[in-house]
């Protein structure tokens, strides 16, 4: 229990501060839900806290493996034989690391909230372990923490490159090279360990996380038997992000490859890949649910990195990549997106709302300097915004160069760079 706290960088994840509940940290496996435990575990140490009182348990941990609910109340039990002065100052919080694999941890963790004295840190990398398992068995004694792979302020961070100054104050050599590392970021990703591995490691690296996730968050969690399909599946999706995805359109697909498989497996399937965070899905924005429903989902991958390593046809998605870090980032600044069509059947890539806080529509492309590339993404978000006058219109592109034309009414442009870069 004296064992130093390794150091981990600060990530930009809100953590919710109403007492009495559980948080329950969730994420894709090797995002950084672990290191973000051990940080904080850190803070509440030199903030004063003792060391006894910050218990984490790695339930993944081989030596680990097979412990029930009764077993692991059994060890904190322990803990507070051996250092009963935390329980009695009501101190002692309590990690618990991929919780989802022992069965009915729900039952202890209900019961520790109930007595008082302990505050429950709760992780896992299935997203039913906050929608279904925690909402049901904690009967909303839990609040969400959302831990992705990192964002691009975090891996300048993590690179100690992060700007001291905001956007508007750095020189320009300052944000060319912020914008060169935004490239790379589009094609590294977020993920901690990818950060300083070559190409092919990186590949490799990257390829066997998804591999272990597919495995084990979803093969093994949900019982599949039609593995190849799935794998076609998780591959395909991956491939193409930002692709509108229907179940009949994927099960055509899948049957023009000679796959059998029903419709009710492709749902089964791509849903499980969401649940387990490899993937991000957003649906049409509209007050009828049946419309939402009816109509096809646009898919992400968790991080931009995993792009290029599941394209096979030599493309390079950069427009893609740079959609997928925006629809994280609104993520991580917990809006609530979709993907918004017009009257005239015009497409705006996200339309974001978040309580107290300005709706977003935000149109993203690599450059405006083709005549039709301007008309197509300005006539859209020019449409999306006069039907939304409440909402902030933001045209986003990764090329730093302002427009040559003026936008009309209330449109407003911003580099990419300095758009991730906000507080």
């Amino acid at each position: 229990m004296k064992t130093a706290i390794p150091p981990r960088i600060a990530r930009d994840v809100r953590v919710p501060g109403i007492p009495g509940k559980a948080l329950a940290v969730v994420g894709v496996r090797r995002g950084g839900k672990t290191s973000f435990l051990l940080r904080r575990m850190a803070e509440q140490i030199a903030a004063g806290r003792s060391r006894e009182s910050q218990l984490l348990l790695e339930l993944e941990d081989e030596r680990l493996v097979g412990l029930t609910a009764a077993d692991l109340g059994w060890l904190v039990e322990e803990h507070g034989r051996r250092y009963p002065h935390v329980r009695q100052g009501g101190t002692l919080t309590l990690c618990l690391d991929e919780v989802q694999v022992v069965p009915d941890w729900e039952t202890l963790v209900h019961r520790l909230l109930a007595a008082g004295d302990v505050e429950i840190v709760v992780s896992g990398s299935s997203s039913k372990l906050l929608s279904k398992e925690v909402a049901t068995s904690l009967r909303g004694r839990a609040m969400e923490v959302l831990v992705h792979p990192f964002s691009f302020r975090e891996t300048l961070r993590h690179a100690e490159s992060e700007p001291a100054e905001p956007w508007e104050r750095l020189a320009a050599t300052e944000r060319a090279v912020l914008d060169q590392a935004l490239q790379r970021y589009l094609t590294v990703g977020g993920f901690p360990e990818a950060q300083r591995a070559d190409p092919i490691d990186r590949s490799d690296l990257l390829t066997g996380y998804v591999d272990t996730m597919v495995l084990r968050d979803v093969i093994e969690r949900h019982s599949v038997t039609n593995v190849r399909a799935l794998r076609w599946l998780q591959r395909h999706l991956l491939a193409t992000p930002g692709g509108s995805v229907s179940v009949k359109k994927l099960y055509d697909s899948l049957r023009s490859q000679g796959i059998g498989v029903g419709k009710d497996t492709v749902y089964d399937c791509v849903n499980h890949l969401e649940d387990a965070f490899l993937l991000r899905s957003i649906t049409m924005h509209s007050s009828s649910e049946r419309q939402r429903m009816s109509n096809p989902r646009k898919v992400y991958p968790v991080d931009p990195g995993l792009i290029a390593v599941y394209e096979t046809a030599g493309r390079t998605h950069r427009g893609r990549a740079l959609e997928t870090a925006i629809l994280l980032e609104l993520e991580r600044r917990r809006y609530a997106v979709d993907w918004y069509r017009t009257e005239e059947g015009w497409e705006v890539d996200f339309l974001a709302t978040r309580a107290g806080a300005t709706p977003l529509l935000v149109q993203v492309c690599l450059d405006t300097s083709a005549d039709d590339t301007w008309d197509r993404e300005v006539r859209a978000l020019m449409s999306a915004s006069a039907a939304n006058p409440e909402a902030e219109a933001l045209l986003v592109t990764l090329d730093p160069t302002p427009p040559a034309r003026e936008l009309p009414g209330r449109l407003q442009w911003m580099p990419a760079a300095r758009w991730l870069l906000e507080p």
